[in-house]
């Protein structure tokens, strides 16, 4: 990537051309430091880690090629346990513990919580405010009505992610005239719910039926399946995550039911592997996509799992393009003897980066990152497999940044430093 490089040459020319002065200023510079607030036990832990998996890859990398213009980047980890009561202690420990920068990604309801409580700390601390970059949580609101000038996200949302399945699935003639909508009961679920109405015109279909259900508590989602086949409808479009999405999936595959699926998640880690045969055909919304990526996407993949051990998940490749957003930043800020979080959160709205699958950007006016999209269908003939299965998921349309992002909410006000 282009900034990587003229990152790594600046990096080097300062280091060949006055050694002394570099490990001078490495010695007197506050080392910045970034805290994974995330649930790395309990339920959820599996696939939430991988933020945090990613995030120590990216550090790891980055002080390797020698840090920040010389100072090196401390990381931090901090245990959420998936509650939000917890996510909050956690978040001021870290605070505490002198970080500058806060990630997490694995939950809206946690994000909520680390983003208030954020936004409270630096009313409180105008002198040591702390960034939250979000790479992962989608609720609307985090962009909406708790937007504000401290807080990031990398990640799609529920209209970003709504727009680009219903624009790719009605190209594909696979989308239908009649959608069913089934999403779990939380900020997450309803605006999956609203921007599914919302898109009727778009898609030319009509919303037949729509259900929000307890998340993760369900065990029978036969009654469900029974509502979705006498809806008559074509489609069902879902949000659903972990136990939600599989048993509804595999109850529909019991039920004999011919219907396709529009799924946000059905990517993430074990997911293929425990619907089997039965998700093949349907479709989901990814931030990458080796193949989409070609050689770019291919080489990314290859680097990472060479060092981690394992082919990066969409979570762990959007949290290195947000962490590679922050870079670009941070080559527009210097170190001093004070980390300046507030000099990097102004470099940090204007950051872009080229992706092997397009560019992203951050929107300054509510700090969503405008990002390209992969709509992908499971496929025996898909390039890369997953699970150790036969199957993968087949780019069939890349929907770039700027046509996919949403508007800017009216409920955001933001308000920036003076």
């Amino acid at each position: 990537m282009s900034f990587i490089r003229t990152f790594m040459t600046a990096a080097l020319l300062m280091a060949l051309s006055s050694t002394a002065v570099v490990v001078g200023t490495a010695a007197a510079a506050e080392p910045l430091k970034i805290a994974v607030v995330e649930a790395l036990s309990g339920p959820g832990s599996t696939t939430n880690r991988l933020f945090a998996v990613a995030t120590k890859y990216w550090v790891d990398d980055v002080n390797a090629r020698g840090g920040w213009k010389g100072t090196p980047i401390e990381y931090l980890e901090y245990d959420s346990q998936g509650s939000t009561s917890v996510a909050a202690e956690k978040a001021g420990a870290a605070i505490k513990d002198g970080a500058h920068i806060i990630l997490q990604g694995g939950s809206s309801s946690i994000a909520g919580q680390i983003t208030e409580d954020v936004r409270k700390h630096n009313l409180r601390n105008p002198d040591q405010p702390v960034i939250y970059m979000n790479p992962g949580s989608e609720a609307l609101e985090l962009t909406g009505g708790k937007c504000h000038f401290y807080f990031f996200r990398y990640a799609t949302n529920a209209e970003m992610r709504v727009k680009a399945m219903v624009i790719a699935m009605k190209d594909a003639n696979d989308l239908g005239n009649k959608v069913f909508s089934i999403n779990q009961n939380y900020s997450w679920g309803k605006d999956m719910q609203s921007v599914t109405q919302a898109y009727q015109n778009l898609g030319g279909y009509k919303v037949v039926d729509a259900i929000l259900h307890d998340v993760n508590k369900i065990q029978d989602f036969s009654p469900y399946v029974a509502r979705i086949n006498s809806s008559g409808a074509d489609t069902v479009i879902t949000g659903n995550w972990g136990s939600d999405l599989l048993l509804l999936l595999k109850a529909v595959s019991s039920a004999g039911l011919d219907v396709q699926f529009g799924t946000m998640f059905l990517d993430l880690p074990g997911n293929i592997a425990s619907a089997g045969e039965a998700a093949l055909g349907y479709y989901t919304v990814q931030s990458f996509n080796a193949e989409a990526g070609g050689e770019g996407g291919r080489a990314l993949a290859e680097a990472y799992e060479a060092k981690v051990g394992t082919a990066p998940t969409a979570s762990e490749v959007r949290t290195l393009f947000a962490l590679q957003m922050l870079e670009a930043a941070l080559a527009n800020v210097k170190p001093g003897n004070k980390v300046d979080v507030t000099k990097i959160a102004l470099a940090a709205e204007s950051a872009k980066i080229d992706t092997p699958i397009g560019e992203i950007a951050m929107r300054t006016d509510d700090h969503q990152a405008i990002v390209p999209m992969v709509v992908a269908r499971v496929s025996k003939d898909a390039a890369v497999k997953v699970d150790g299965t036969d199957m993968g998921f087949k780019p069939i349309k890349v929907i770039p940044g700027p046509k996919g992002v949403n508007a800017v909410q009216d409920s955001c006000s933001m308000k920036r430093p003076s």
